[in-house]
């Protein structure tokens, strides 16, 4: 005899349990073969730590050499230009008849011309720093060179705007020579604005590297804090 709802009952099993069916649960053993299959790829925190130490020492070097180097962008094409009107200067007159280069060997048209002192330690500090040491800056891209050639092109500024004034005062026995030329103006006007151009590379090149040694100074403080967790076993 069927009584009513007996057809609504789950079929019992072979052991004679009745209720829905379960899926299979599977093997733990091998979900344990697909959990570790499936992290298989992912990272190991200390394994990358290690790795990462062994590249400091070259990332280090490397970040010394790019802080010891200058980018002077299209400042360069400034400075190149103050450059040759500077060559171009120790070939026009100075004084009287005397040209720069006159000037820088000491020849006997400066003599007679009565160059002095300023004049002189003036178009040395042009040849050495505001030509040589600017254009080994340029080739070079050395922080270093910028450097020297800022120090030498400021003090060859003093002793043009020097020069300038000691051809218009007079000298011993109130003598009177000739009043400063074309080239000693124009020398001085391309020093000072070598000068000014070094100073803005230079200058600009210093913030970023205070800036960079202060993120080393953290990122250094950083690792020592962590560290002395991993120590202490906190980490």
């Amino acid at each position: 005899m069927t009584l009513p709802g007996d057809d609504d009952r789950e079929p019992a099993d072979e052991s004679g349990a009745s209720g829905p069916v379960q899926p299979p649960t599977g093997d733990p053993a091998a979900r344990h073969d697909e959990s570790a299959d499936g992290n298989e790829d992912a990272v190991n925190p200390a394994e990358t730590t290690e790795k990462f130490e062994e590249y400091r020492e070259d990332l280090d070097a490397v970040e010394r050499r790019i802080a010891g180097e200058i980018d002077p962008g299209v400042r360069a094409m400034v400075v190149a230009g103050a450059v040759f009107v500077l060559l171009v200067s120790l070939v026009l007159p100075h004084a009287g008849g005397a040209r720069g280069f006159d000037v820088l060997l000491g020849s006997e048209v400066a003599s007679v011309e009565h160059i002095g002192l300023p004049s002189r330690i003036f178009v040395w500090f042009v040849l050495v720093f505001g030509i040589g040491f600017s254009l080994l800056a340029l080739m070079t891209r050395r922080w270093a060179l910028a450097w020297l050639a800022v120090a030498g092109s400021a003090i060859a500024s003093a002793f043009g705007v020097f020069s300038i004034w000691h051809r218009q005062t007079p000298g011993i026995d109130n003598y009177v020579g000739a009043g400063p030329g074309f080239g000693l103006i124009l020398g001085t006007i391309a020093i000072m604005v070598l000068t000014f151009h070094w100073v803005k590379v230079v200058w600009s090149r210093t913030a970023l590297q205070l800036a960079a040694e202060e993120q080393r100074r953290i990122a250094a403080a950083r690792d020592e804090e962590r560290e002395w967790r991993r120590r202490l076993g906190e980490d």
